[in-house]
């Protein structure tokens, strides 16, 4: 990094203005960076979350337990530790958007597979596999478009790629609601697995329009910087890791907690339908596009490490008023389910620029995506405790809210890194 500043920059005379101005101000090539990278993430995220909405239905094929079906989320939580550092050596060495496709294909192969399981242990299996593709796309798109991005608007845009998250969540919605309502439960799980090879189609608009920034690009043709793993775990970086990784690992147990179990919650505590359930998932799933996007003007305004802190207290008291209203008020259920999905979701607006900020360009690959995945592998923690709890589903998922403090602790050993150039 060249330089840093804690000020919002004004736009220069003549540049786009407007609350598309994040989005007119890259270049050509930077907006289809963004494209690529929104369409990565969304797909990502599809992929993932099919298997919520086909859990009760696999449960049921197999006869799991709840320890059994919570840990079909945890092994590819887990994995994607491992998905992210091997991504992010390949993002230092072989470049953006070549990772990117690499990770796409991994996690799209692999979902497909789950499809044509004969076992639990084979699912298991395939879903670990899963998760090394899942684990590497999200630092690969990111970075790629933060190296676009101009520093005044770098959290916005991170957010809108951020909120494809929430495009994925929606369609997956959509896919397991219409296929789980009128297919035969024992072949509707398999067809939504099925339904995760939809992202070879980006994997052919990303070959054809997408290049890493153009600096970017001449240091990786010229194998200038090149520094070994270990540089993120020394001198002034290593505290950076170890904290990072920590505050990923509170967001993302408090996230995947809810995101995970929320469906079965809704279909066994709260008595609701498939169809019921897709109703009140709605509701959360516009909170929290909202919220992406509401999160990536609060993290340019007031800071990174401020607005993490808002949205960790938010979300951690959301959740638990959430699971803990009477039973026979589902009304009140689904009014709460806005907020909940909106400050759990805007949350998430401020990675993607924060850091990478962290992090100089010879490892900045390495770092982003080692925090992020390994928090995201030790918060897997989280939904598993839910499967092995005494509790129940409902009481249970207050555990989430830990995670979350275990956020706001992690931000007292972090930078503030608001306005900082990326070299």
């Amino acid at each position: 990094m060249t330089s840093t500043s804690t000020r919002t920059q004004a736009p220069a005379a003549g540049e786009a203005t407007g609350p598309f101005a994040w989005y007119r101000t890259m270049p050509q090539q930077g907006r289809r960076a963004f494209k690529g990278a929104f369409g990565g993430y969304a797909l990502d995220s599809y992929d993932f979350l099919v298997l919520p909405m086909g859990m009760v239905a696999i449960a049921a094929y197999f006869g799991l337990t709840t320890a059994q079906t919570g840990l079909l989320t945890t092994v590819t939580l887990l994995a994607s530790a491992l998905g992210g550092v091997l991504a992010g050596l390949l993002i230092d060495r072989v470049g953006r958007v070549k990772t990117l496709m690499i990770t796409v294909a991994t996690f799209a192969v692999f979902t497909v597979a789950c499809g044509f399981s004969v076992n639990y242990p084979m699912l298991l299996t395939l879903r670990t596999l899963q998760g090394i593709g899942f684990g590497g796309e999200w630092a690969a798109g990111a970075i790629l478009v933060a190296e676009y991005a101009a520093p005044r608007y770098r959290g916005r845009v991170l957010a809108w790629v951020q909120s494809a998250w929430a495009a994925g969540w929606a369609l997956a919605v959509i896919a397991g609601t219409t296929v789980m309502d009128n297919v035969d439960p024992d072949l509707a799980w398999r067809i939504l697995f099925w339904t995760g090879a939809l992202p070879a189609l980006l994997l052919i608009y990303v070959r054809r329009n997408v290049a890493d920034a153009p600096e970017v690009a001449q240091r990786l043709a010229t194998k200038e910087d090149r520094v070994p793993l270990s540089t993120v775990f020394t001198g002034g970086l290593a505290r950076k890791t170890l904290f990072a990784t920590l505050l990923s690992t509170g967001v993302m147990g408090g996230y995947y907690t809810f995101a995970t179990w929320l469906p079965a919650y809704l279909k066994t505590s709260r008595g609701l339908s498939v169809v019921g359930t897709s109703g009140y998932l709605s509701v959360l799933i516009t909170g929290a596009f909202c919220g992406y996007i509401t999160g990536g003007h609060v993290v340019d305004r007031i800071g990174r490490k401020k607005a993490f802190a808002l949205f960790a207290f938010l979300s951690a008291g959301l959740l638990m008023a959430y699971v803990n209203i009477p039973e026979g008020s589902n009304s009140l259920l689904l009014i709460l389910g806005f907020p909940l999905g909106f400050s759990a979701s805007a949350i998430f607006s401020g990675f993607g620029s924060y850091l990478a900020e962290l992090y100089p360009h010879t490892v900045r690959g390495t770092g982003q995506s080692f925090t992020y995945n390994v928090g995201r592998a030790l918060g897997s923690i989280f939904p598993t405790a839910v499967g092995f709890s005494s509790a129940g589903v409902g009481g249970a998922l207050v555990y989430g809210a830990v995670g979350y403090a275990l956020a706001l602790l992690a931000l007292l050993g972090l930078p503030e890194t608001k306005g900082t150039d990326l070299d």
